[in-house]
């Protein structure tokens, strides 16, 4: 290698296309699920038609330092650079996964607060918040079906 041409490590050499979409597809599953996916979630997700290629493709990347395997376990997968406990939107739309546990912790809070004998006023304000952000995700029913109780909870603090 001559001094033209400086050897760049390997986790700066960037994925080839496969790669990439490898890693795209790993750290967004792990950001709607918490946990890595499985080798044949992988094959089914992108497609491919062997758990062996999708092997080949994380060892390469390991070697690259592109991705992590804690543990030698499974589910253990980790893509090098992101931050785990913070997760990039890449959109503002929501999945249905992310509105069923939204809509399930909402209604769960509801359900305390209607149980109370004198629901808190920081129950309600907060509350009123999530209604508010079920509008700004475009959760317009949503939050329109939840005004009622919200109501009735306020009626209840008077």
């Amino acid at each position: 290698m001559d001094e033209a041409t400086p050897s760049k490590p390997s986790h700066q050499i960037r994925p080839t296309k496969k790669q990439r979409e490898l890693l795209n597809y790993i750290s967004e599953f792990i950001a709607e699920h918490g946990y890595s996916p499985s080798y044949r979630e992988i094959m089914n997700g992108l497609g491919y038609n062997s758990v062996a290629t999708v092997a080949l493709h994380v060892s390469s990347l390991i070697k690259r330092g592109q991705l992590i395997k804690r543990d030698r376990s499974a589910r253990s997968l980790e893509v090098v650079g992101v931050n785990p406990g913070k997760s990039v939107l890449l959109t503002n739309e929501v999945t249905p996964n992310q509105e069923k546990w939204l809509i399930d912790k909402v209604e769960h809070l509801f359900r305390e607060a209607e149980q109370s004998a004198l629901p808190q006023q920081t129950e309600v304000d907060n509350l009123f918040v999530l209604i508010g952000a079920l509008k700004v995700l475009g959760l317009e029913a949503a939050a329109q079906s939840y005004l009622p109780r919200l109501k009735a909870l306020k009626a209840k603090l008077s």
